[in-house]
């Protein structure tokens, strides 16, 4: 099976279609392929898979792991349907605070590569959602950060206006306050 790989705005930031068979039985897709990924740049190890799952109108985000425990993400919805978004932390990088978002869903199995030095946050537009990704290092609770969903500087367009949010979401810093320390350069 093949990948055919799309370059967003977001230098890194990567959207991965691969060729899967549907048919009365179902499918089947290879959703990783180290050989086909090394032919497109991503040379990175992955060392933790991750599966979460949403409730409708859940958002989740804007996650990052700090340079001391950077982590790449390879996600993709497997179940049900969510708006995935990348936001841009280098602090010295062109595009710095812009963001790029698509959605991902079990029926078109599109994934996102999103590299260290990235945010990462996504809201479930179906009736529940399963989000898989693998992650190229150990979740390390000292280096996380959240930026604030809503951040005004940050404009993502968001598909929802009241959001189901944890604690930690809520209470995410401004995109200014990440500015006076960033995690990257």
């Amino acid at each position: 099976m093949h990948i055919h790989v799309t370059r967003t705005p977001l230098e890194g930031v990567l959207v991965i279609d691969t060729d899967f068979v549907r048919d009365e039985r179902g499918f089947f897709v290879e959703s990783y392929h180290k050989q086909r990924f090394l032919e497109h740049g991503i040379s990175d190890e992955f060392v933790q898979d991750n599966h979460s799952r949403s409730s409708q109108g859940v958002l989740r985000g804007l996650h990052y792991q700090d340079a001391t425990a950077p982590m790449g993400k390879l996600v993709r919805c497997t179940e049900g349907e969510i708006f995935d978004v990348a936001v841009d932390l280098r602090a010295t990088s062109a595009t710095a605070g812009q963001w790029f978002g698509i959605q991902l869903s079990g029926r078109n199995m599109t994934q996102m590569w999103i590299p260290s030095g990235f945010a990462h946050g996504f809201v479930t537009l179906s009736e529940h959602a399963d989000i898989q990704y693998k992650c190229t290092g150990y979740y390390t609770p000292s280096a996380e950060g959240t930026i604030l969903w809503s951040d005004r500087d940050l404009a993502i367009d968001w598909p929802v206006e009241n959001p189901v949010l944890s604690v930690r979401d809520q209470n995410g810093i401004s995109w200014k306050a990440y500015l006076d320390r960033p995690a990257f350069s």
